[in-house]
C-alpha cells in the first residue's frame, strides 16, 4: 500500500498578479505529473528551478489547491476532499521542512515556542509541560539541547537553525517528512550532516520523505527513488543506483552532466547539450509535444508535435521519450 499516491496531478497560475488582473493567460507549472511514494520510502524529485518541484509539493499539503489529478493518501483518502478538520489531521502526519530556514522560523519566537505553536492548534497538544518535554527531546535528537529552547533563531548558524526547522516537523510524530531544498543553501560539510541526520531520523522514525532537490548527487545519496522534472512532467523516473548507472532520457544526462564528478554509466547524449543555464523557461500553454523538445538536440517533428507516453523501459524504469 502506497503512503502517497499523487496521480495525473495539475496546477496553473493565473499570468498576471493583482485584483484586477485580467483572467486567461496562465503558466502551466505542474502538468500531469504521477508518483508513489511507499512506507519508510525516500523518494526524490529533481530539476532545475521552476520545472515545478516545489508546486507538487506545496500541492501534498494544500498549500495550493490543484486543478486536476488526485492525492490519495493511504490508497483511499482523497486529500484534495478533505475537509478544515479532516485536513488538519491529516496535516499532522504530512510535514513541510523549507528550504530557508531564517525565514520559515519567526525570530520572535523562542525555539519552543516555534516548535509548540503548531502543536497548539492540534490534536496531539496535552498542555505545557508535556510539550516542552517533547520539544526537548526532539531539540536532543536533532543535535541541540533542552538549554536551547528558550534561545531565539538568530542566535544560531545556518545549519543549526536547519535542524530546528527539522525537529518542529518531526514533533508531531508524522509518517511524511517533505523537504523542500533543505540543504541547497548550506555548505558542503553542512549538507553531509544535515543528510546523514535524516538517514538517522529515518531508520529510527520509519519515516519516508519526498525530497526536493536540484543536485542529483545529493538526490542519489538519499533518496530510494528519483523523479527527474522538467517543465511541469516527469521526464524519467527509476531506483536512485539505477538511474546513476543508466540514464535514459537526454535531459537526465544534461543534469548528471551539470555535476562535476558524476557523469553517470548512461553515457553523454548522441551531441552536446546546452548548458544548464537559469530558470526552466515557463509554459505558457499546453504542451503540443515532449516539453524537453527545444532544448533537446535529438527532438524531432514528431517530438514537436506529440507529447511521448510515460514508458517502463525496465522493470520500475519510467521514461517519456519517443528516442528511447
Amino acid at each position: 500500500m502506497a503512503l502517497i499516491a499523487v496521480k495525473d496531478l495539475r496546477k496553473r497560475f493565473n499570468l498576471e498578479a493583482g485584483f484586477f488582473a485580467p483572467f486567461g493567460r496562465f503558466v502551466y507549472a505542474v502538468n500531469g505529473v504521477s508518483f508513489t511514494i511507499a512506507e519508510n520510502e525516500s523518494y526524490g524529485l529533481v530539476g532545475e528551478s521552476g520545472c515545478g518541484k516545489t508546486t507538487t509539493a506545496r500541492l501534498l499539503v494544500r498549500m495550493y489547491e490543484s486543478d486536476g489529478g488526485k492525492i490519495l493518501y493511504r490508497d483511499d483518502t482523497d486529500v484534495g476532499a478533505l475537509k478544515v478538520r479532516e485536513l488538519a489531521l491529516y496535516r499532522e502526519k504530512v510535514k513541510y521542512v523549507f528550504q530557508d530556514p531564517a525565514r520559515s522560523l519567526n525570530p520572535r519566537m523562542s525555539v519552543y515556542k516555534v516548535l509548540s505553536s503548531g502543536m497548539r492548534r492540534s490534536s496531539r497538544w496535552k498542555g505545557h509541560k508535556e510539550a516542552r518535554e517533547a520539544a526537548a527531546a526532539i531539540l536532543s535528537e536533532v543535535g541541540l539541547s533542552a538549554s536551547d529552547l528558550e534561545r531565539r533563531p538568530a542566535e544560531f548558524s545556518g545549519g543549526q537553525r536547519q535542524r530546528i526547522s527539522i525537529a518542529r516537523g518531526l514533533l508531531m510524530e508524522p509518517e511524511l517528512l517533505i523537504c523542500d531544498e533543505v540543504v541547497s543553501a548550506l555548505d558542503v560539510s553542512i549538507q553531509g550532516q544535515i543528510l546523514k541526520l535524516l538517514l538517522d531520523l529515518r531508520s529510527r522514525h520509519r519515516l519516508s520523505f519526498l525530497f526536493i532537490a536540484h543536485d542529483l548527487k545529493v538526490a542519489s545519496y538519499f533518496c530510494d527513488r528519483i523523479g527527474v522534472m522538467y517543465r511541469g512532467e516527469i521526464m524519467e523516473e527509476a531506483p536512485a543506483a539505477e538511474l546513476h548507472k543508466k540514464a535514459l532520457h537526454p535531459y537526465t544526462k544534461l543534469l548528471f552532466s551539470s555535476v562535476p564528478g558524476l557523469s553517470g554509466s548512461g553515457g553523454p547524449p548522441q551531441k552536446p547539450l546546452p548548458a544548464l543555464d537559469g530558470e526552466v523557461e515557463s509554459s505558457l500553454a499546453e504542451e503540443p509535444g515532449c516539453a524537453f523538445a527545444g532544448r533537446c538536440p535529438l527532438a524531432a517533428e514528431l517530438c514537436r508535435g506529440a507529447r511521448p507516453e510515460t514508458v517502463e523501459a525496465a522493470p520500475g524504469h519510467l521514461v517519456r521519450c519517443f528516442k528511447v
